[in-house]
């Protein structure tokens, strides 16, 4: 069973950066195409960063050049460092796993708040 755990959100104010973890402490994650997406008030969960399997990373436009994904598999966790934040990236950010590498999120952790505010 994968269990998804992220960590590391919090209040932040404009410019700040911050990190956040996504650990499956049951099973490995390295054959797990990984994804983080984030979900605001009133809007739709959307995707921020993923791998295009196996390395290659993808990101929305409107975090390229703040946000980097990486991941350790030796860890068993993916990363999403931010930095830059902007009150626009408030949300409750999620990582999701494609255990099948098909496109289709099959997993999801409880997901971490991330304020950013001044």
């Amino acid at each position: 069973q994968v269990q998804l755990v992220e960590s590391g959100g919090g209040l932040v104010q404009p410019g700040d950066s911050l990190s956040l973890s996504c650990a499956d402490s049951g099973r490995t994650l390295s054959t797990y195409k990984m994804g983080w997406f984030r979900q605001a008030p009133g809007k739709e969960r959307e995707f921020v960063a993923g791998f295009r399997w196996p390395v290659i990373t993808d990101y929305a436009d409107s975090v390229k050049g703040r946000f980097t994904i990486s991941r350790d598999n030796a860890k068993n966790t993916v990363y999403l460092q931010m930095n830059s934040l902007k009150p626009e990236d408030t949300a409750v950010y999620y990582c999701g796993a494609d255990a099948n590498r098909d496109g289709v999120y099959d997993y999801w952790g409880q997901g971490t708040q991330v304020t950013v505010s001044s």
